[in-house]
């Protein structure tokens, strides 16, 4: 029986799942490359600024994206609390992803200009001055800590030049000006009010 000869042969069984495996990953993923709605930025999506992307870098840093997911399902539970569901055409230039599954806090998709600069920098503080029942941890480090900004040209560039992302050549040569004086705490702010702007 030649099944027998797979089942007790354990270096055939394995290169035999893996190839099962990579074909149907093949032909899950490979469709989703060539779709336009995937591969293509949703009208009045914009790209992060120079001080947007630094705000980003600290929310990867600080492992924000650990307890807050920014990806809403397309559930009404979750469209009623969090706004619109999330689309892949908001996300083309994420690099990486940030959708997530996990939420220790809410879903942070579309809570862009939903609270003020001054509540963020508050709850970002000290969360429980201003929402009591929080169970994440203060990050007053931010407020003290400023950009260098050495490396935020460098960003930009990359992101255009790998990931497409249509940065100009003035938004790269102006980049380390746009974050000079500001604080990790003022970036981390600026990005947490562009999340969701181009379909709330």
């Amino acid at each position: 029986m030649k099944h027998e000869k797979v089942e007790k042969n354990i270096g055939l069984l394995a290169i035999l799942v893996v190839v099962a495996i990579s074909f149907g990953g093949l032909a899950e993923i490979t469709p989703l490359l060539f779709q336009k709605e995937t591969t293509e930025p949703i009208e009045g999506l914009r790209p992060y600024t120079a001080l947007e992307m630094e705000g980003r870098d600290i929310y990867i840093r600080e492992g924000c994206s650990v307890c807050h997911s920014q990806m809403i399902r397309p559930f009404r539970s979750e469209t009623e609390r969090y706004g619109h569901y999330s689309v892949a055409g908001e996300h083309v230039w994420e690099h990486p992803f940030l959708w997530g599954s996990k939420r220790t806090g809410p879903d942070l998709a579309r809570v862009g200009q939903r609270y003020s600069d001054d509540w963020h920098r508050a709850h970002l503080i000290d969360p429980r001055s201003v929402v009591p029942e929080s169970n994440m941890p203060g990050f007053p480090w931010l407020e003290t800590t400023e950009l260098d900004g050495k490396l935020t040209a460098k960003k930009l560039s990359t992101f255009r030049d790998y990931f497409n992302v249509p940065y100009s050549d003035e938004d790269i040569a102006g980049a380390e000006a746009a974050v000079a004086g500001k604080t990790e705490m003022d970036a981390l702010i600026a990005y947490l009010q562009s999340l969701g702007h181009a379909l709330k």
